[in-house]
């Protein structure tokens, strides 16, 4: 057993075959050690979802915002947390529309927010499949890839949210190395679902709620790359795990908190449903999608 990771319980999110995969199986990983080089400088069920188209968890502690963050990245007075961020998304749906298929994105998506624990890891295998049969999502998922969840609009005291209990899922079928849930709330923001456009929490409202917990050398089995005593985490990959999508400014917000904590690591995202537009049109939930999230004019924008 590495160091670091002795008496970490497994998580209980395991896909629906006999047994978990290895970590990282799916691409080949075969349990290796994340280590960056050191340089100097988903209908309701899966299979059945519309028409597709042309580790374990390092523990931390101290929920506040770590020492390195609170020197950089400060995001305030229309500064941008995250320039741009590259996104994935393997499903979609429109909230407002009519017919079966936009019912069915609605069901979609209120199975994913209630987190069934025998759906989730159903839809955690389509996404693997995408991946792997089809060679999408490559820039969200690998061998070296660490899954980073996302938190709801509260402080979570005890349990796992949404995006923890997706990201724990999409490790068990072996799309990445391990899950580190090191994201958290420091205060609520506004939950976007039940909000008007214009009371939606802005990205910079996300970004102060966010608070990354302490990245312990000593218990983590990433190596940072460390220039006069300071880690800069050159070669990490890491990869925000959201449920859903809509503007991106949570994302966006989420991005910056890890760039200011973890300098030098490549940030990317994967959420596994889209919110479509009101002038946009439905034609199918499984939808596939990689694109970008960006600073402009002081918002999110995001592109497709």
């Amino acid at each position: 057993m590495a160091k670091g990771t002795r008496g970490l319980s497994r998580s209980p999110w395991t896909r629906f075959a006999s047994g978990p995969s290895p970590h990282g199986g799916a691409c080949r990983q075969g349990g290796l050690k994340v280590s960056p080089p050191r340089k100097d400088s988903e209908s309701a069920t899966p299979g059945a979802i519309g028409e597709r188209p042309g580790r374990h968890a390092i523990r931390r502690h101290s929920e506040t915002i770590s020492p390195v963050e609170s020197m950089r990245g400060r995001a305030g007075g229309g500064e941008a947390p995250f320039r741009a961020l590259p996104f994935a998304s393997c499903f979609a749906y429109l909230p407002g529309g009519s017919g079966s298929v936009c019912e069915e994105g609605r069901l979609l998506c209120a199975r994913l927010k209630a987190a069934d624990p025998v759906w989730l890891p159903h839809i955690a295998a389509r996404v693997w499949s995408e991946t792997v049969a089809h060679g999408r999502f490559a820039m969200a998922f690998g061998a070296r890839v660490v899954l980073v969840p996302v938190p709801g609009s509260a402080p979570l005291q005890r349990g796992e949210w949404v995006g923890e209990r997706l990201a724990w899922c999409l490790r068990e079928v072996g799309l990445a190395a391990e899950v580190w849930p090191v994201l958290r709330r420091r205060h609520a923001v506004r939950k976007s679902a039940f909000a008007a456009a214009g009371e939606r929490p802005t990205v910079l409202e996300h970004y102060a709620s966010f608070a990354i917990r302490h990245v312990l050398r000593d218990s983590a089995s990433i190596d940072p790359c460390t220039f006069g005593g300071e880690p800069r985490w050159l070669g990490l990959q890491l990869t925000l795990v959201d449920d859903v999508i809509t503007r991106g400014r949570t994302l966006l917000a989420a991005a910056g908190r890890l760039h200011a904590a973890l300098p030098g690591a490549d940030v990317r995202a994967f959420a596994l449903l889209r919110t479509l537009g009101p002038d946009e049109t439905l034609h199918r939930i499984l939808d596939p999608c990689e694109g970008e999230v960006r600073w402009a004019r002081g918002d999110a924008r995001r592109c497709p």
